[in-house]
């Protein structure tokens, strides 16, 4: 691609990132001073009636507006510029961020449960009355409404850090309504949950943390690349003239709609240096304009103009023998040199396979008993896109 397109994509980039950036710290602003409010009216309503089920309820928003915080920060970090020591940008600020967050809901969590479990020892009488019940009906449709939002912006933007913010808050509408029950428990009967049931929501908030923090390693950790996507960028790829097959599919993630790689494509064997280097530019290209994902890298097999005779042969045999092999998932990247005597081509096995190299053996070995003519050179390559 010229520079003049790589300019204008970069641009459109930018300006997308930059509206992406704008979303989250208006969404964050808005969960800041929703938690905030929210915390202030549950901290006096426990207060006032004793109930350290309400009181941490209040310290859990607290923690929210935190996380709040956190986001923004994360965001405008993530969006620093490439430079000399991180060439690939600071994206994956926004994983460590969310980390954070994990690590101040899960201390939240640790916090309340040391409280109530102290509550449980030393208990306390509770005293509510239906006003304080009316303030925590209100707080639990206002959670909604705050979770409901913060997630389908943070679905809309792609941020994890807001769709776990989102989740969290849901997750405290809940909370809050089982402290409402809790309440009206004790008013037509007498009895207190108070203590275990902030035990109860203790351990929930816990997991919350737990599980944002195992999201967030996973990102960073390195996933497999979706389905969608995997199947979406192979289809524009294999619509560029004169590419044969799409393989190989590798894309890293450097943060969220941050991602690139590389691709490996078959082009007929008869192509000059000048029409390979077009066609991987048109790739390239193609896959930038329709999912805004920078292929450095697109890999070149070459396909024999003939697949007759001797050639022909070969290849059935090696997707018999494959076939065959019940952990080879794809053959791909088969070319026969019959003047040097020397096939390559690759395997994809499966990560289910006990030995993968193995299986990769014993295709070849299959394949040079009846072909002892030959030399063959198999690639073991790993299941990485779909």
């Amino acid at each position: 691609m010229d520079d003049v397109e790589q300019a204008t994509m970069g641009q459109a980039g930018q300006t997308q990132a930059i509206s992406r950036d704008a979303g989250i710290v208006r969404t964050s602003t808005i969960g800041i001073a929703s938690n905030v409010l929210l915390a202030g009216f549950k901290a006096a309503v426990g207060l006032l009636s004793n109930s350290i089920a309400i009181v941490l309820d209040a310290v859990n928003n607290l923690s929210d507006a935190l996380s709040s915080v956190i986001t923004i920060v994360g965001t405008k970090l993530a969006n620093r510029p490439a430079d000399r020591e991180h060439p690939f940008g600071h994206g994956r600020t926004e994983y460590i961020t969310t980390i954070v967050i994990a690590a101040i809901v899960a201390w939240a969590g640790v916090s309340s449960l040391t409280e109530s479990i102290d509550r449980i020892i030393h208990p306390q009488a509770a005293r509510y009355d239906w006003v304080t019940l009316g303030v925590v009906v209100v707080a639990v449709a206002a959670k909604i409404a705050l979770g409901l939002y913060t997630k389908a912006q943070g679905a809309r933007l792609r941020s994890d850090s807001l769709v776990a913010s989102g989740t969290d808050a849901l997750m405290d509408s809940i909370i809050s309504a089982s402290t409402l029950v809790a309440a009206l428990v004790y008013l037509l009967s007498g009895v207190s949950l108070e203590a275990w049931l902030g035990a109860v929501i203790s351990l929930v908030i816990i997991k919350s943390g737990v599980d944002i923090l195992r999201e967030a390693i996973s990102h960073i950790l390195g996933e497999r690349v979706s389905h969608e996507l995997s199947t979406g960028i192979k289809r524009t790829v294999g619509e560029v003239p004169g590419v044969l097959g799409v393989y190989d599919l590798v894309l890293h993630d450097y943060g969220p709609d941050r991602l690139s790689g590389s691709v490996h494509v078959e082009v007929d064997e008869s192509m000059t240096a000048r029409e390979v280097d077009a066609l991987t530019r048109a790739v390239q290209l193609a896959v930038m304009r329709e999912h805004g994902i920078l292929l450095h890298t697109v890999g070149i097999y070459s396909v024999n103009a003939s697949d007759g005779g001797e050639i022909g042969a070969i290849r059935q045999a090696l997707l018999k023998w494959a076939n065959d092999e019940m952990y080879v998932i794809q053959v791909h990247g088969f070319y026969a040199d019959v003047e040097a005597k020397e096939v390559t081509f690759d395997l994809v096995v499966s990560w289910d396979a006990p030995d993968r190299r193995a299986v990769v053996d014993a295709v070849v070995g299959r394949l040079q008993e009846q072909f002892p003519d030959y030399h063959f050179y198999a690639n073991l390559d790993a299941d990485v896109s779909d």
